[in-house]
């Protein structure tokens, strides 16, 4: 099903001050992250930036040769059109994405947009990553976005892009051809919607290559196509792409062919890859202009010159073992480390104690991914029954008093644990009436409905609704070790062990994390930008430092709505938030927080009470009956309001 962080209010865009000027063309980058929150654990609405992709001298168009315009729908539907400039080699969606009418007008993440190529009604459509060059001037690209991904596209966007007479660019029908009926060929079924995927390759690439690139096809050991126009006419998936441009194909399979192709074609194949691995500069300039680190850039290259790249920065680099022992005297510099390195490894041991792990993947089969159709996505779990807990910030912009406005479904994905096409989640869709709603607190409780739905499956046995995590609700520790369970970037399903920052030590942990920047101007600046966002209202003698429990954690984008659980695998926290500040292609984050489940339940119990709902503060009662905590919330909450619930029953 779903997608995607939005920008936080107050959180500015540093990323102009880290441009450089270089020799290098490349496209602007756009991390957005989300809602009112400060950031960092903010909704998942991302629109993941332009990844950097280096073009080597005389190897393409210069900018007065590329200049070109096409055109962009945000709706088949729309009368609206938009025209698009795109003066350098880039992706379609590079292109499309350096519009500020990008970023108001779609909602979805890079892997589940869809674009159509042409008006003509559902002809075909390009991937992502689909060169610019190979779009005809004043052509129109239809953009929309699909609740399930829709390709699987990484290390393409460290290819170059060329000029048009370099690739050869082939239509594959929906329909497959032969020993294809019982076989899935598409990683989502939205792009069976479409007459044609529009494939591209490089000239000398095999089609295999281009077909496995392409990232919308499930992965085939072997396969060949068949020419729609002469259907007794076989192209191998071992055959260079040189010749098949414009033409149309069908998938066909064999009947029971096992294994790879044969070694000469795998050798062939090899041969073709290597022609198109960067070289030691263009891997250097692709880690410095997309933000992100040189190891990522060096995997995604299939590099073999991984040993010159770190003598370079060897050379580049010598004074920083200096730099960082220079913040500790003497000795304190190995002892930190050593400190750290205690400290962290008790956690991980801690974490790692089989029986402790068994019962947190337990508990973590009530966590589900929560999808906001068409404006971002989140984490959520079963607090009983069928209501979930989430962050009532997934929903801003779409709530009219305490309904969903209208048109806007949520869904709640189940068991979404491995990577797509292999996952195997099922779903329940929300009803649009919320049971409670709190912007101070940041949460909201959804009522869903109890028939599940499976992707373009019916359902054959009725599948039941997870435990609800309420009964193992518990206060918050003062320090130790907590552990995160959520849906990271609308990713599957993750756990991120981790420390408590107690509040007298939260300055601490955030000036250590800025001061990883050795220049002192940057230093300040993004000092200024979490200053921004409202940091100190969680610092020692701020408004919110005790009413929040801090924390590092990756779990950023798309993790809101998550349960935090302690050492003793009670849940203590709604992992909510952080303060976060924006590179090229990267967001990072200084702190991050969780509001206490506790507060929650209680303010959750003090609103049935006033609003006389009984019938489900009895189930809540109920539910909280084995739970001395809740029990003292019940209590207490009971005490204050007993003389306003006498007076209503009579």
């Amino acid at each position: 099903m779903p997608p995607t962080k939005r920008k936080t209010e107050g959180q500015k865009d540093i990323r102009s001050f880290f441009e450089k000027e270089s020799n290098h063309p490349g496209s602007s980058t756009e991390t957005s992250t989300g809602t009112s929150q400060p950031g960092g654990a903010a909704a998942s609405e991302t629109f993941t930036g332009c990844q950097a992709r280096v073009k080597e001298e005389n190897d393409g168009d210069s900018v007065e040769e590329h200049l070109h315009r096409f055109i962009v729908k945000f709706s088949r539907t729309d009368r609206k059109e938009y025209n698009i400039s795109c003066d350098q080699p880039r992706t379609v969606l590079e292109v499309i994405k350096s519009n500020e009418l990008y970023k108001k007008m779609n909602k979805y993440s890079d892997d589940h947009i869809v674009i159509q190529l042409g008006k003509e009604d559902r002809a075909s459509i390009v991937a992502t990553h689909f060169p610019c060059s190979c779009i005809r001037d004043g052509e129109c690209l239809i953009i929309s976005g699909k609740p399930e991904k829709v390709e699987e596209a990484k290390d393409q966007h460290y290819q170059m892009i060329h000029p048009r007479n370099k690739y050869s660019v082939f239509y594959i029908d929906r329909e497959g051809g032969i020993n294809t009926k019982t076989k899935e060929l598409f990683r989502s079924t939205a792009v069976k919607q479409f007459k044609y995927l529009c494939v591209y390759g490089e000239k000398g690439m095999t089609v295999k290559e281009a077909v496995k690139r392409d990232g919308r096809f499930i992965d085939l050991d072997y396969f060949e196509l068949s020419d729609n126009e002469n259907p007794n006419v076989f192209t191998g998936c071992s055959e260079r792409v040189d010749k098949l441009d414009q033409k149309e194909f069908k998938i066909c399979l064999p009947l029971n062919r096992k294994g790879n192709d044969e070694g000469g074609q795998e050798n062939q194949g090899a041969a073709n890859r290597s022609e198109h691995r960067p070289g030691t500069k263009a891997i250097l300039d692709a880690a410095q202009q997309s933000g992100i680190s040189l190891k990522t850039v060096v995997e995604k290259s299939s590099s073999d010159k991984t040993e010159e790249i770190y003598e370079i920065l060897r050379q580049q680099f010598p004074e920083l073992k200096e730099l960082m022992e220079s913040r500790f005297t003497e000795n304190s510099y190995q002892e930190e480390l050593k400190l750290r390195k205690e400290n962290f490894g008790k956690i991980q041991q801690s974490f790692s104690e089989v029986h402790r792990v068994r019962k947190l993947l337990k508990l973590g089969q009530s966590v589900c991914k929560v999808v906001v159709e068409g404006v971002c996505m989140g984490t959520g779990f079963v607090l009983f029954d069928n209501f979930i807990l989430t962050n009532a910030h997934l929903f801003n912009n779409c709530v009219e008093g305490q309904k969903l406005q209208d048109g806007i479904d949520v869904f709640a994905l189940f068991n979404y644990d491995e990577p797509e096409p292999n996952t195997n989640y099922y779903y329940f869709i929300s009803k649009t009436t919320f049971i409670d709603f709190d912007r101070e607190l940041d949460y909201a409780i959804l009522e869903l409905n109890t028939q599940p739905q499976k992707p373009n499956i019916k359902l054959k046995k009725n599948i039941k609704m997870p435990p609800g995590l309420l009964k193992e609700f518990g206060p918050v520790p003062q320090n130790g070790e907590a552990c995160i369970i959520g849906h990271p970037n609308g990713e599957v399903k993750k756990m991120d062990p981790t420390c408590i920052i107690e509040t007298e030590k939260r300055g601490q942990a955030v000036s250590d994390h800025l001061h990883s920047y050795k220049d002192t101007l940057i230093i300040h600046l993004l000092s200024q930008v979490i200053k921004d966002q409202g940091i100190e209202n969680i610092m020692m003698g701020g408004n919110e430092a005790d009413d929040v429990v801090t924390y590092n954690t990756f779990m950023y984008h798309g993790a809101s709505g998550s349960p935090v659980f302690d050492a003793r695998c009670k849940v203590f926290g709604l992992h909510t938030a952080g303060y976060a500040y924006g590179f090229p292609r990267e967001t990072k984050s200084v702190i991050e927080f969780a509001r206490p489940l506790l507060s929650i339940f209680e303010n959750f119990v003090r609103k049935l009470k006033e609003n006389g709902n009984r019938n489900l503060l009895k189930r809540v009662e109920k539910e909280a009956d084995s739970n001395q905590h809740l029990k003292q919330v019940l209590k207490s909450e009971s005490d204050d309001l007993e003389e306003p619930m006498d007076v209503d029953e009579e």
